[in-house]
């Protein structure tokens, strides 16, 4: 509704109050008229309060009801998707990621978990759902800003919380390294081509390295050059951490990529107690007679002493046995395919994966070496840990098969958070980038967490895309000015989601 002023042909001017009803004008209310402009002016002001009240008797319409659906749509400013915001602020107040007070670094994280893209696509979502306007450019500085201040209060945070759940104390660690690749081509001092886990050895890459504790709950990173043996990451990044916040040392896990002669020492010599992953095959002989002699069943283990006062636990599963058969048959089929198409030349002959399969006849004649592969399966299914610690043979082998959880946080950086391709080239970029996904994991289990604590068999990512529905409707009166938000939860799922989170 407004005041309209029309010219009479008797040079009066009427003044109206024009409603609109189904896309059409008419005149709700005739004030009155007048040729003295002082007189006009106090009509209307008649007709603006005559419009004040007429609406206030309608707070709660029981007729016309496409009229008043009319006038409520007019007056809509904004649409909003704010499902994710109410759920995601607060696991990140409860982390106790608020303390740091840039909207950018929140919203940075938020549509980490939501909608990970590029920092270009990401302004674009930003502005379409959430109406916030942000420049890639004010993106990049922050990053840089990120950078500089925020690394070491970001770990900080998360290790207190990660503490603070697990019960006051951090007495083991899981370790384990992967491999982020870039899309381009040049190498520089960090970004370097090296063995990749995700199979990308022409691109250059970085050596992420992670510290996790029980659950799976992030504790620590590092980043290392594309080139770094995995095995020479492991110790800095936990002696780093364990001075950093002055802790009595843990048990370190990690599998047999991370175990070597000079691991072994630096864990011993610093005082660490530890369970590795043991390479079985590559035993001396001795060792290896007596392993294959305890002839285990399905489920079986045994404790033996070794070398250098440490021991050995030996276990044995059908169902890894099944799958490293399965595993040496798809290595063999690959290189008979190879050798049929005269791919492979005797600089293959090695012992690196399946190559080990493949042996000289004669001087020119590359073959199978079947025996060698009747050999390797004498070890299906077995499996070795090696430990200088007191515990018994079956929590060795619990806590060893923990380091799944630090696998599947790998897997959600990847693939939920898809911290890569990485399309930064600036080191602190890379870095600030590598910060946000690791707070954007923390976010995401500790949401994980939340969701099994109010025993919800809602998943994080099914959570999250109920979130995605809820809407705010933002809307401004026209008599009074006065604006107004309203949040639709228009479903059983959106509601039952609202409620447990209390928003």
């Amino acid at each position: 509704m407004f005041v309209r002023r029309k010219p009479n042909k008797s040079g009066k001017i009427s003044v109206q109050v024009i409603e609109k009803i189904k896309g059409k004008y008419r005149v709700a209310k005739t004030i009155g008229s007048s040729s003295v402009e002082s007189e006009v002016e106090r009509l209307v002001s008649l007709g603006e309060e005559w419009i004040k009240n007429y609406k206030g008797t309608l707070d709660i319409p029981f007729n016309d009801e496409e009229r008043i659906a009319d006038s409520v749509l007019e007056s809509v400013d904004n649409i909003l998707v704010s499902g994710t915001e109410l759920l995601l602020n607060k696991i990140f107040s409860d982390i106790g990621f608020n303390v740091i007070k840039d909207d950018i670094f929140r919203w940075l994280v938020y549509s980490r978990i939501s909608f990970p893209a590029s920092k270009l696509k990401t302004c674009d979502y930003l502005l379409t759902y959430h109406g916030l306007e942000f420049q890639v450019q004010d993106l990049y500085r922050y990053m840089d800003r990120l950078y500089n201040n925020y690394k070491e209060t970001i770990q900080l945070i998360s290790f207190e919380h990660t503490k603070r759940i697990l019960g006051g104390s951090i007495n083991i660690v899981f370790y384990d390294v992967t491999t982020l690749y870039f899309e381009v081509d040049q190498e520089d001092d960090l970004r370097k081509t090296g063995f990749s886990k995700e199979g990308k050895h022409q691109n250059p890459q970085v050596v992420l390295g992670l510290l996790v504790g029980l659950e799976g709950y992030p504790l620590a990173y590092e980043i290392f050059e594309g080139n770094k043996f995995e095995g020479h990451t492991m110790i800095p990044v936990i002696e780093t951490f364990r001075k950093k916040y002055s802790l009595p040392a843990p048990i370190v896990v990690a599998d047999s990529g991370l175990l070597s002669k000079n691991n072994v020492k630096e864990l011993l010599d610093n005082g660490y107690g530890f369970i590795l992953g043991a390479r079985l095959r590559t035993s001396a002989d001795k060792r290896k007679e007596r392993i294959l002699a305890l002839e285990l069943e399905n489920g079986e283990s045994r404790l033996l002493d070794w070398e250098d006062g440490l021991r050995m636990v030996v276990s044995y599963s059908d169902r890894r046995a099944k799958k490293d058969r399965i595993n040496r048959e798809k290595g063999l089929k690959k290189l008979e395919k190879q050798l049929k198409t005269g791919k492979l030349k005797k600089s293959h002959i090695n012992n690196r994966g399946y190559n080990k399969y493949l042996k000289m006849e004669g001087e020119v004649k590359i073959a199978l070496d079947m025996v060698r592969f009747e050999q390797d399966g004498k070890w299906d299914g077995l499996k070795g840990y090696i430990t200088n610690t007191n515990l018994d043979k079956d929590e060795v082998i619990e806590n060893y098969n923990n380091l799944w959880k630090i696998e599947k946080a790998f897997r959600i950086t990847k693939n939920e958070i898809k911290v890569r391709p990485v399309f930064h080239y600036r080191q602190r970029r890379i870095e600030a980038h590598i910060s946000i996904a690791f707070v954007a994991y923390k976010v995401y289990k500790e949401l994980e967490r939340q969701l099994l604590e109010k025993g919800s068999k809602l998943s994080p990512q099914k959570a999250i895309e109920i979130a995605k529905g809820i809407y705010t409707v933002e809307m401004q009166l026209k008599s009074s000015g006065k604006k107004l938000r309203k949040t639709l939860l228009l479903n059983e799922s959106q509601r039952k989601l609202a409620k447990m989170f209390n928003f």
